[in-house]
Formats: structure tokens, C-alpha cells, sequence
């Protein structure tokens, strides 16, 4: 682990010259500010193992040598020949592998700095002076990922104000109650847990919406607007723009053909999402070439709450298989109770432990909720499909599984019952874990699962699928009237009950013990992109 003053094994690479050779290689292979040191990159850079141009490619500090930081053959480079320290030759991170982490040296920063500005300006020589706005706002080059300096005013601002926020365990920054403004505690609640997820949050707070809007009605503004609101500003209580509230229901339209879920908040949450997205991805950027594909779509909202659900339908006769892969922001779970027949899946009330759910008294789990959606389905007669293979109508099978597990998970239990005969809320209990392994459900799983059961993975160091839970949505009440609340984890193990203006804190008792009806987990780690 690198100590606090820094890490001491640069001092090895700071010989005669090494400013020149450091210099050189952000040059000509990480900013590359000239067509020529482009190419020069774009030919030279291949990892000198596998001869890949992907895989996070490194540069050693000490010889020519590149190498994938993923598979890594750039580590191994380091220890055959001790060469401890690499450059990350995407953003120009310098890593230790002695301190097996990306480090900083303020010497190293300011070169990384100069050549970056350098790169900038060549960039900015080879365009024409009218084509430089527009450069500048697609592509960002010199102006929106430009790094913040302190002018002298700022600097004599900040000396005469050093009082800096430190963040502890009992700090309440974030919390915010939020104003009822007449049965709007459903979107209260949504907006609640969204405040409150990681990679959104620092988003909007590090400024990095660009609206292109012609006309004022960006839901994305406003929910930048909220975000600084709630962490900058220190009212006891937030209201709703009442403009938000406006911008949510003129995308009815939209949201009617996604879901006819109109009487529970679940269509609220997906008005703030879904709308979130359409907006972000309209535009005639590399997102809005893309926005009729959501799985392609790279805009926030969909980094953080997209996944990719896979659906194979099998023929029952030659055993073919169809699959079709499509995004999803959300997981509808049924319910034991409801008028659809749920497999009894619990592996006993012998009080065993799946995934970090007690099995008291046969109590329904979440697990058991997946394993009943990923459970393959018999379609029967009355459903056939024309199979490919045999050229006929067959009966089948289908089964969907995870393909792309998104950043965040948001799992809807289906508590709200409409059918022709019946209208009525599910009261049944399920116990939700505070960490959830989603690995049994995934596509690449799927050999391991037989009839909807599964073998434990062998692998149990893996972390890739694994999830913490950070918010839950509640409903009390019957179909008719109700009222919405919601727990959001502020810290770690510390939990906070949001009842519209009202906020107290809350345990984890209190958390597992409840309903649940819309249930947020975030992944545990994310993957290097």
C-alpha cells in the first residue's frame, strides 16, 4: 500500500534525462497532438505478448515495451525484468506496481499537464478558427475535460476562507427531506434513491451535464439543479420544481408504451429514468447517433442503470435455440400469492443461508424471485413458434438470463395485481439480502442451472457480480390510497427512513424488516471501461 507522503519507487526512474524521456512518451503515445504522432501511436502501440491494441495498453518507464494491463502482460514485464513503474497510455496514469496502484508524483503531474495542453493546442493548429467551437463542445479537446486552475482572486479566496468540509461517520450532508406537494411521495421517494447513487451523484455534482437543448425543457437540468441543491445548500427541507414535476408527465405519452403501470410509483421511477435518457441521447453527438439503440446508448443514465437480458426460446423437437438480446433498466419479480403459480423454490425452512437470506419459517427470498425469472418455461401449445430448424411450428421452451449486469439493479416486486378479475396488493413477505451475488443468474451460468436449480459457484473470490444494497422503496396501504417511503443507506451500515420532508435514522433491522417494493443495489466493483 502506498504511504501517505507518497510513493518512494519513482526516485529509481528520476535519473539523468528521465524529464526528457518522460516528456517524449506523453508526446508520442499518450496525447499524440500531431496526425503524425497519431499514426506513429496507432501502429506502435500493440501489446508486444499477445500483439492486442486493447486490454488498457501500458508502457514501461524504463524500456520500450508495451503491454496489456488486463491480461496482464505488462505485470509480468515488471517482474522479469524489475521494472516497477508503467504508463497508463489512454489517460497517461502512472502505475506502481511495487504499490499495486496508480500513483501521484507532483513532478510527473506538471509534465502530464504541459504535454497535455501542448497536445491541445497542435489539435486546435490544424482546424480551421470557425470549426473551433464546435470542435471544442463535440470532443471536448481543451475546454470540457480541461482541468481546473485557481486564479489568483480564487487563490486569495481560499486563504482568507482555509475552513474545508470533512466528511464523518455522523455527517448529514445529502440528506434532505423533501416537501409533499400533494401526493407527490411517490416521486419523493425516487428521487430520494437517486440522490443517493455513487456514479450519478458525482456527475452532476462535478458539473458535467452539458446541456444543447434549444427549448428549456431538459429534465437532466433539472435534476442537476437538484443535485446542487441537496449537497450545496443548507435548507432543512427541498421542494420539487414544480418544472420537474411538468416534465415528468409530459412524457406520459412515452412511458405509456413502455408500461400501463400508471397507478403505483414504479411508473414514476421509470418517467425519471427513461425520460432522463430519451432526453440525453436526442442530440447529434455519438449518444444521439445511437439513441434508437438503447444497448449502444452511452449517455449517464444508461452506464449506470442498463443491462442486456437474454431470452433463449429452445424448439422441443430438435432442440434448436433462438436468442435475442434486450436492454432492460429494471427486473419485475412475481410474487408468491398472485394469480401466477410460483415454483416453490425455497430449499427448506431448515434456517439455511442462500446469498445472505435466512430461510425462516419458509419465508420467500429474493433468490428465490430470480430463480423463478430465470427459470426456463415451458410455452405449450397454445404458443408455438415457427422453429428455424425444423421449418415448422414447435412448442418451446424459453428462459431468460443475464447477459449484462448493469451498474445499478433496480428490482420491482409486484405487489400491484390487475387482472380482469382481480385488483389487489400482495402483502407477502421476502427477505432481500443487503449484498445480492447475481452470478447463478447470468448467461454464462446457465450450464450450472437444471430445471431452475443451480450448483453454487466454485469461484467464490469472484466479485465481478456481486452487489450492496443502498436504497429501498416501501407502499403502505391498500390499491386504492397509500403512502410511499423509502430507506437510503448514507454511509456504510448507516441507514436513514425518508418520509417526504421527514428523515431519521434508521437500522438495518428496520431496512430488512420492510415490505420492500422497489429494492436498489449497486455493484461492489466496477469493471475499468
Amino acid at each position: 500500500v502506498m504511504s501517505p507522503a507518497g510513493c518512494s519507487h519513482v526516485n529509481s526512474f528520476k535519473v539523468e534525462n528521465w524529464k526528457q524521456n518522460l516528456r517524449l512518451i506523453y508526446q508520442c503515445f499518450v496525447w499524440s497532438g500531431t496526425a503524425e504522432t497519431r499514426k506513429r501511436k496507432a501502429k506502435s502501440c500493440i501489446c508486444h505478448m499477445c500483439g492486442a491494441h486493447l486490454n488498457r495498453l501500458h508502457s514501461c518507464l524504463y524500456c520500450v515495451f508495451f503491454g496489456c494491463f488486463t491480461k496482464k502482460h505488462i505485470h509480468e514485464h515488471a517482474k522479469n525484468k524489475r521494472h516497477n513503474l508503467a504508463i497508463d497510455l489512454l489517460y497517461g496514469g502512472i502505475y506502481c506496481f511495487m504499490c499495486q496502484d496508480y500513483i501521484y508524483d507532483k513532478d510527473m503531474e506538471q509534465i502530464a499537464k504541459e504535454e497535455q495542453r501542448k497536445a491541445w493546442k497542435l489539435q486546435a493548429c490544424g482546424l480551421f478558427s470557425f470549426l473551433l467551437p464546435i470542435v471544442f463542445r463535440l470532443s471536448g479537446v481543451g475546454e470540457k475535460y480541461s482541468t481546473w486552475e485557481p486564479t489568483k482572486r480564487e487563490l486569495e479566496l481560499l486563504r482568507h476562507n482555509p475552513k474545508r468540509r470533512k466528511i464523518t461517520t455522523n455527517c448529514t450532508i445529502g440528506l434532505r427531506g423533501l416537501i409533499n406537494l400533494g401526493n407527490t411521495c411517490f416521486m419523493n421517494c425516487i428521487v430520494q434513491a437517486l440522490t443517493h447513487t455513487p456514479l450519478l451523484r458525482d456527475f452532476f455534482l462535478s458539473d458535467r451535464h452539458k446541456c444543447e437543448m434549444q427549448s428549456n425543457s431538459c429534465l437532466v437540468c433539472e435534476m442537476s439543479q437538484l443535485f446542487q441543491e441537496d449537497f450545496f445548500f443548507y435548507s432543512h427541507h427541498l421542494c420539487l420544481h414544480e418544472y420537474m414535476l411538468y416534465t415528468c408527465w409530459s412524457c406520459k405519452a412515452y412511458i405509456l408504451n413502455y408500461s400501463q403501470l400508471l397507478q403505483c410509483s414504479y411508473t414514476e421511477e421509470l418517467t425519471c429514468l427513461t425520460a432522463s435518457h430519451r432526453i440525453c441521447t436526442v442530440k447529434g453527438d455519438d449518444n444521439g447517433k445511437k439513441a434508437n439503440n438503447p444497448n449502444h446508448c452511452n449517455c449517464i443514465i444508461d452506464q449506470i442503470f442498463t443491462g442486456g437480458l437474454q431470452s433463449d426460446v429452445t424448439c422441443q423437437v430438435c432442440h434448436g435455440v433462438s436468442t435475442t438480446i434486450d436492454p432492460f433498466w429494471d427486473i419485475s419479480l412475481d410474487l408468491p400469492g398472485s394469480s401466477a403459480p410460483f415454483w416453490p423454490l425455497s430449499p427448506g425452512s431448515d434456517g439455511g443461508v442462500v446469498n445472505g437470506e435466512s430461510h425462516l419459517s419458509g419465508a420467500t427470498t429474493l433468490t428465490d424471485c430470480l430463480r423463478r425469472f430465470t427459470r426456463p418455461e415451458h410455452l405449450g401449445s397454445s404458443a408455438k413458434i415457427k422453429c428455424s430448424g425444423c421449418h415448422s411450428y414447435q412448442e418451446s421452451t424459453k428462459q431468460l438470463t443475464m447477459k449484462k449486469l448493469p451498474i445499478v439493479a433496480c428490482f420491482h416486486l409486484k405487489r400491484f395485481e390487475h387482472s380482469a378479475k382481480l385488483r389487489r396488493k400482495i402483502t407477502t413477505y421476502v427477505s432481500f439480502p443487503l449484498e445480492l451475488d447475481m452470478t447463478p443468474f447470468m448467461a454464462s451460468s446457465k450450464e450450472s442451472r437444471m430445471n431452475g436449480q443451480y450448483q453454487q459457484p466454485v469461484d467464490s473470490l469472484n466479485n465481478d457480480n456481486k452487489y450492496s444494497l443502498f436504497a429501498v422503496v416501501n407502499h403502505q396501504g391498500t390499491l386504492e390510497s397509500g403512502h410511499y417511503t423509502s430507506f437510503i443507506r448514507q454511509h456504510k451500515d448507516q441507514w436513514f427512513k425518508c418520509d417526504d420532508a421527514i428523515i431519521t435514522k434508521a437500522s438495518i433491522k428496520d431496512v430488512l424488516d420492510s415490505e420492500g417494493y422497489l429494492l436498489f443495489y449497486h455493484k461492489q466493483f466496477l469493471e475499468y471501461e
